[in-house]
């Protein structure tokens, strides 16, 4: 990796979480050699603990998919080069899409919410969704997950002291009309026009975005110019970004990264 001129790779959180998620992902990409970004949502550049005290806050409960991509859109245009794009969860559709607007080199969606018109009516999925949907409650209102919405959401098959670690440090207030967004037209993405090369990463463990509805949206994609590829890593949940073992992930998408026509 040439460091006179480094690729920079922005990093996309995913909803529920701080972007402080990405700290060690940031060490490691920067330790061999790229330039790293990680920039939080709107109205989220605060500790995780902090934006829990300002619950319910009405500025995130305003913020809508539309603004998100468009904030993550600009700052990839400021750029000097187009960069790899990483999105997890949420992240993971905003990358597809700014991908879709050419404004990525490539792009890797880590257990991706599907662009519109791709669903599952998996039980696991259904449960983990309803509460964030927020159906029959006021979208003025943040959405702040539970602890035992936690546990069955993101930290399924973890160790219970290291599912509280997690949510201490993570946790955070959402909007219900980003979540209710993805299964919009803000969502869209034309899955036969070409771009630049995408990694799909699904886990085998993770309940809110199962491994079929990663699949499913890898077999959208039908531009055979392209180069799209999909890779299941085992007993992954949706904490996936500091799940212990995360490491080998990041290595597989630097080891992805590498093997790219220049």
């Amino acid at each position: 990796m040439q460091t006179e001129n480094p690729t920079t790779i922005l990093f996309i959180t995913g909803a529920f979480v701080s972007n402080k998620c990405w700290d060690e992902w940031k060490d490691f990409f920067e330790n061999k050699g790229f330039k790293t970004l990680a920039p939080a949502w709107p109205y989220k550049d605060a500790p995780a603990a902090v934006l829990r005290e300002r619950h319910p806050d009405p500025q995130i409960a305003s913020l809508r998919l539309t603004q998100l991509i468009d904030h993550y859109e600009n700052i990839a245009k400021k750029l000097p080069q187009k960069p790899i794009i990483i999105g997890h969860s949420i992240g993971g559709l905003i990358a597809q899409i700014l991908l879709q607007r050419n404004l990525a080199a490539s792009a890797i969606a880590i257990h991706s919410v599907p662009p519109q018109g791709i669903m599952t009516f998996k039980f696991s999925f259904l449960k983990a969704g309803w509460g964030p949907l927020g159906f029959f409650t006021s979208t003025k209102k943040t959405f702040l997950m539970s602890f035992s919405q936690w546990q069955y959401a993101f930290t399924n098959g973890m160790p219970e002291e290291w599912q509280d670690k997690a949510y201490c440090e993570s946790v955070i207030p959402e909007s219900k009309l980003i979540v209710r967004d993805t299964i919009t037209s803000a969502a869209k993405v034309d899955f036969n026009a070409p771009h630049n090369p995408l990694l799909l990463i699904a886990g085998s463990s993770d309940h809110t975005i199962p491994e079929s509805l990663n699949y499913s949206n890898y077999k959208k994609y039908t531009n055979k110019n392209s180069i799209t590829h999909f890779k299941v890593f085992p007993e992954r949940n949706h904490f996936v970004l500091n799940q212990p073992g995360w490491q080998e992930i990041a290595v597989y998408i630097q080891e992805w990264i590498a093997k790219l026509p220049a």
